[in-house]
């Protein structure tokens, strides 16, 4: 029991610490070249009014779970705003990942939504995961994505699209839990 403590606090300090290092331009633009690559994301990309890129969301759990990062938000070609995310899982899961993740809103309705406020992804929100890379393979984005190669199709549901792209790491998942996003526009 102590040595699960120690993990979960571990895991709590790890996304309270460095989940705050906002993503810069730079690698939101670097990751969002990568998912142009893949799959039909570039069509998808065409379709929408804007979207949201973080280039890192790390993960990790033992039992209780988090996940956190920050990012770009784009309207029209230009970056108008930036993002974070939270999340917390209870359920079965062991280990840790990183991860990229672009989140596409079909119509100017879809972005207002996302961006007033606080948006929450219900446990339901599902993601195309994309395979990048060699490592990328291995790993598995539990039960809130669906397996997927770098020939994935995504689907519009309720407005949005989500892709996710693997950078490292294992985890075994099975778990309800919500993503939380915050927008900040740029000044």
């Amino acid at each position: 029991m102590k040595f699960r403590n120690v993990i979960i606090f571990s895991i709590f300090l790890l996304f309270g610490t460095s989940a705050y290092a906002a993503a810069t331009i730079e690698e939101c633009n670097e990751t969002l070249a990568k998912f142009k690559e893949l799959g039909d994301v570039p069509k998808r990309i065409a379709e929408s009014y804007g979207f949201a890129v973080l280039p890192t969301i790390g993960k990790g759990g033992v039992g209780i779970g988090g996940a956190a990062g920050s990012g770009c938000v784009y309207v029209g070609g230009k970056h108008i705003g930036n993002v974070s995310m939270k999340q917390l899982t209870i359920g079965w899961q062991l280990g840790g990942q990183a991860y990229s993740q672009i989140v596409l809103f079909k119509n100017e309705d879809t972005y207002e939504e996302f961006t007033n406020g606080n948006f929450e992804f219900g446990a339901e929100a599902t993601a195309v995961a994309l395979t990048y890379g060699a490592g990328a393979g291995a790993n598995t984005q539990g039960a809130s994505a669906s397996a997927g190669d770098t020939k994935a199709a995504g689907a519009w549901k309720r407005g949005m699209a989500i892709y996710t792209l693997a950078k490292g790491g294992l985890m075994y998942e099975a778990s309800i839990g919500g993503q939380k996003y915050k927008f900040k526009p740029l000044k």
